[in-house]
Protein backbone atom coordinates (compact mmCIF):
# COMPACT_ATOMS: atom_id res chain seq x y z
CA UNK A 1 0.00 0.00 0.00
CA UNK A 2 1.53 3.01 -1.06
CA UNK A 3 1.89 5.86 1.83
CA UNK A 4 0.64 9.19 1.52
CA UNK A 5 3.08 11.87 -0.41
CA UNK A 6 4.73 14.07 2.67
CA UNK A 7 3.81 17.66 2.72
CA UNK A 8 6.12 19.68 0.65
CA UNK A 9 8.90 21.37 3.19
CA UNK A 10 8.25 25.32 3.49
CA UNK A 11 10.55 27.16 1.20
CA UNK A 12 12.52 29.40 3.58
CA UNK A 13 12.19 33.45 3.20
CA UNK A 14 14.85 36.23 3.53
CA UNK A 15 14.59 38.63 6.43
CA UNK A 16 13.17 41.40 4.08
CA UNK A 17 10.47 39.20 2.68
CA UNK A 18 9.68 38.04 5.96
CA UNK A 19 9.17 41.23 7.50
CA UNK A 20 6.99 42.41 4.65
CA UNK A 21 4.76 39.43 5.07
CA UNK A 22 4.47 39.74 8.31
CA UNK A 23 3.21 43.22 7.87
CA UNK A 24 -0.38 41.99 7.22
CA UNK A 25 -0.73 41.55 11.11
CA UNK A 26 -0.54 45.80 11.51
CA UNK A 27 -4.80 44.92 10.10
CA UNK A 28 -5.30 42.72 13.05
CA UNK A 29 -5.65 46.12 15.37
CA UNK A 30 -7.87 47.74 12.95
CA UNK A 31 -10.41 44.65 12.46
CA UNK A 32 -10.48 44.71 16.41
CA UNK A 33 -11.26 47.87 16.34
CA UNK A 34 -14.28 47.34 13.59
CA UNK A 35 -15.50 44.53 16.22
CA UNK A 36 -15.95 47.11 19.07
CA UNK A 37 -17.35 49.30 16.29
CA UNK A 38 -20.21 46.31 15.74
CA UNK A 39 -20.33 46.17 19.99
CA UNK A 40 -21.79 50.04 19.93
CA UNK A 41 -24.00 49.10 16.94
CA UNK A 42 -25.79 46.62 18.98
CA UNK A 43 -25.87 48.75 21.62
CA UNK A 44 -27.86 52.07 19.70
CA UNK A 45 -29.91 48.95 18.59
CA UNK A 46 -31.27 47.46 21.64
CA UNK A 47 -31.56 51.24 22.98
CA UNK A 48 -33.81 52.73 19.94
CA UNK A 49 -35.65 49.13 20.41
CA UNK A 50 -36.51 50.02 23.68
CA UNK A 51 -37.13 53.37 23.26
CA UNK A 52 -39.99 51.85 20.61
CA UNK A 53 -41.51 49.54 23.25
CA UNK A 54 -41.20 52.37 25.97
CA UNK A 55 -43.42 54.49 23.69
CA UNK A 56 -45.87 51.83 22.28
CA UNK A 57 -46.89 52.04 26.61
CA UNK A 58 -46.99 55.24 26.12
CA UNK A 59 -43.81 56.75 27.29
CA UNK A 60 -43.78 60.38 26.25
CA UNK A 61 -40.13 60.65 26.94
CA UNK A 62 -39.38 57.82 24.48
CA UNK A 63 -41.41 58.71 22.44
CA UNK A 64 -39.85 62.15 21.70
CA UNK A 65 -36.34 60.33 21.91
CA UNK A 66 -37.19 58.33 19.16
CA UNK A 67 -38.34 61.31 17.03
CA UNK A 68 -35.36 63.41 17.73
CA UNK A 69 -33.55 60.65 16.66
CA UNK A 70 -35.41 60.08 13.33
CA UNK A 71 -35.49 63.39 12.46
CA UNK A 72 -39.03 63.31 12.20
CA UNK A 73 -41.13 66.83 12.52
CA UNK A 74 -44.77 66.33 13.02
CA UNK A 75 -47.18 69.06 11.71
CA UNK A 76 -48.81 68.05 15.27
CA UNK A 77 -47.40 67.28 18.57
CA UNK A 78 -47.49 63.61 19.12
CA UNK A 79 -49.19 62.12 21.68
CA UNK A 80 -48.16 58.39 20.94
CA UNK A 81 -46.90 56.09 18.22
CA UNK A 82 -48.34 56.72 14.92
CA UNK A 83 -47.76 54.87 11.45
CA UNK A 84 -44.82 57.17 10.10
CA UNK A 85 -42.78 57.10 13.04
CA UNK A 86 -43.01 53.48 13.71
CA UNK A 87 -41.86 53.06 9.55
CA UNK A 88 -38.79 55.37 10.38
CA UNK A 89 -37.57 53.50 13.39
CA UNK A 90 -38.04 49.66 12.17
CA UNK A 91 -36.29 51.05 8.96
CA UNK A 92 -33.58 52.82 11.43
CA UNK A 93 -33.12 48.97 13.06
CA UNK A 94 -32.78 47.75 9.94
CA UNK A 95 -30.30 50.41 8.82
CA UNK A 96 -28.09 49.13 11.99
CA UNK A 97 -28.83 45.34 11.47
CA UNK A 98 -27.64 45.66 7.52
CA UNK A 99 -24.61 47.59 8.56
CA UNK A 100 -23.75 45.10 11.26
CA UNK A 101 -23.76 42.45 8.69
CA UNK A 102 -21.04 44.64 5.81
CA UNK A 103 -19.21 45.31 9.74
CA UNK A 104 -19.22 41.37 10.45
CA UNK A 105 -18.24 40.56 5.93
CA UNK A 106 -15.25 43.34 6.38
CA UNK A 107 -14.14 41.51 9.63
CA UNK A 108 -14.25 37.52 8.95
CA UNK A 109 -14.14 37.80 5.06
CA UNK A 110 -10.91 40.66 5.15
CA UNK A 111 -8.97 38.94 7.75
CA UNK A 112 -9.46 35.67 6.11
CA UNK A 113 -7.85 37.23 2.59
CA UNK A 114 -5.42 39.65 3.69
CA UNK A 115 -4.30 38.31 7.22
CA UNK A 116 -4.77 34.61 8.56
CA UNK A 117 -6.61 31.33 7.82
CA UNK A 118 -9.58 30.90 10.18
CA UNK A 119 -9.32 27.38 10.09
CA UNK A 120 -13.10 26.89 10.07
CA UNK A 121 -13.81 24.55 6.92
CA UNK A 122 -15.91 22.64 8.17
CA UNK A 123 -18.15 23.89 10.99
CA UNK A 124 -21.56 23.48 11.65
CA UNK A 125 -21.69 27.73 11.42
CA UNK A 126 -18.99 28.59 8.44
CA UNK A 127 -20.78 31.43 6.58
CA UNK A 128 -21.79 29.95 3.24
CA UNK A 129 -20.19 32.80 1.07
CA UNK A 130 -16.57 32.77 2.95
CA UNK A 131 -15.89 28.86 1.27
CA UNK A 132 -15.31 31.00 -2.07
CA UNK A 133 -14.25 34.71 -0.38
CA UNK A 134 -10.93 36.24 -2.21
CA UNK A 135 -10.67 40.11 -2.99
CA UNK A 136 -13.17 40.45 -6.15
CA UNK A 137 -15.65 37.97 -4.17
CA UNK A 138 -15.60 40.35 -0.99
CA UNK A 139 -15.86 43.49 -3.41
CA UNK A 140 -18.76 42.77 -4.67
CA UNK A 141 -20.80 41.73 -1.52
CA UNK A 142 -19.17 44.78 -0.11
CA UNK A 143 -20.93 46.44 -2.95
CA UNK A 144 -24.22 44.64 -3.03
CA UNK A 145 -24.59 45.46 0.80
CA UNK A 146 -23.47 49.08 0.24
CA UNK A 147 -26.42 49.48 -2.08
CA UNK A 148 -29.11 47.53 0.42
CA UNK A 149 -28.18 50.36 3.04
CA UNK A 150 -28.03 53.15 0.37
CA UNK A 151 -31.92 51.97 -0.44
CA UNK A 152 -32.66 52.11 3.00
CA UNK A 153 -31.71 55.59 3.79
CA UNK A 154 -33.42 56.48 0.39
CA UNK A 155 -36.53 55.05 1.70
CA UNK A 156 -36.09 56.31 4.94
CA UNK A 157 -35.76 59.73 3.47
CA UNK A 158 -38.76 59.40 1.01
CA UNK A 159 -40.96 58.41 4.10
CA UNK A 160 -39.51 61.72 5.80
CA UNK A 161 -39.03 64.09 2.44
CA UNK A 162 -41.62 66.89 3.73
CA UNK A 163 -38.10 67.46 6.41
CA UNK A 164 -35.86 67.72 3.37
CA UNK A 165 -35.39 69.77 1.06
CA UNK A 166 -35.65 69.09 -2.54
CA UNK A 167 -31.91 68.66 -3.32
CA UNK A 168 -31.06 66.65 -0.72
CA UNK A 169 -33.66 64.13 -2.37
CA UNK A 170 -32.19 64.48 -5.88
CA UNK A 171 -28.60 64.38 -4.12
CA UNK A 172 -29.55 61.10 -2.35
CA UNK A 173 -31.22 59.70 -5.03
CA UNK A 174 -28.06 60.63 -7.67
CA UNK A 175 -25.61 58.97 -5.08
CA UNK A 176 -27.67 55.80 -5.06
CA UNK A 177 -27.76 55.41 -8.50
CA UNK A 178 -23.70 55.93 -8.51
CA UNK A 179 -23.64 53.06 -5.97
CA UNK A 180 -25.98 50.83 -8.32
CA UNK A 181 -23.55 51.69 -11.00
CA UNK A 182 -20.47 51.07 -9.49
CA UNK A 183 -21.17 47.71 -8.23
CA UNK A 184 -22.73 46.53 -11.62
CA UNK A 185 -19.09 47.36 -13.00
CA UNK A 186 -17.33 45.20 -10.48
CA UNK A 187 -19.80 42.53 -10.99
CA UNK A 188 -18.81 42.61 -14.73
CA UNK A 189 -15.44 43.17 -14.32
CA UNK A 190 -15.75 40.17 -12.26
CA UNK A 191 -17.53 38.46 -14.23
CA UNK A 192 -14.86 39.01 -17.47
CA UNK A 193 -11.65 38.27 -15.29
CA UNK A 194 -13.49 34.90 -14.60
CA UNK A 195 -14.16 33.88 -18.17
CA UNK A 196 -10.97 35.19 -19.33
CA UNK A 197 -9.17 33.15 -16.34
CA UNK A 198 -11.67 29.97 -17.37
CA UNK A 199 -10.56 30.14 -21.21
CA UNK A 200 -6.92 30.32 -20.47
CA UNK A 201 -7.15 26.75 -18.34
Amino acid sequence: MDSPPSPKPTPAMGVLPAFIFASRWLQVPLYLGLIMAQGVYVWHFLLELWHLIEAAFGSQEALQALVTSIGYKPDAPLTGLNETVIMLVVLALIDVVMISNLLIMVIIGGYETFVSRLNIEGHPDQPEWLSHVDATVLKVKLGLSIIGISSIHLLKTFINAANYDPKVLMWQTMIHIAFLLSALAIAFTDRLLRNNHQRSH
